[in-house]
């Protein structure tokens, strides 16, 4: 499947877990602002996909990541993200969300597995309850877009 096609609005993402959930495939949800891709974010990619057999990752918006990051942020557009994202063989599909965090993507998913990096406590875990299953990933140590735009500009 060519990445732009793995890209869909919510009405799409859908039909395609339906979809997906019919034919008995076993659904992941991840999520994050995915700004500069790097090892971490590969990592995280990959241990979702393993998880289940179809990776469905929530990318925050522009706008999203703005109010999170702040106003230098993000530094690639998020049609730009989304393409990088999708282009990757563990994501199956890729959909924007513009609120803070992605309760009503997770909502609408309903996934059978959300991952969620090890930084947060069980109990922070944004959409926990619409999972039957949550899985904590150990995050890559120095690996994040914040060190690599320091890096950068040192």
């Amino acid at each position: 499947m060519k990445a732009k096609n793995k890209i869909m609005g919510p009405r799409a993402l859908k039909r395609f877990v339906d979809t997906a959930r019919a034919e008995g495939k076993k659904i992941v949800f991840t999520n994050g602002c995915f700004d500069i891709l790097h090892a971490g974010h590969v990592s995280v990619l990959e241990f979702s996909r393993r998880q289940g057999d179809v990776l469905v990752v929530g990318m925050n918006s522009d706008a999203s990541v703005r109010r999170l990051k702040g106003p230098t942020r993000p530094v690639n557009t998020q049609a730009d993200r989304a393409l990088v994202l999708a282009a990757l063989e563990s994501v199956s599909a890729v959909c924007i969300f513009n609120e803070d965090t992605p309760y009503r993507l997770i909502r609408q998913v309903r996934p059978d597995v959300l991952v969620k990096g090890g930084d947060y406590k069980p109990e922070e875990i944004v959409g926990r309850e619409f999972a039957k299953k949550v899985v904590r990933f150990a995050l890559l140590k120095g690996r994040s877009t914040t060190n690599i735009i320091k890096k950068v500009n040192r």
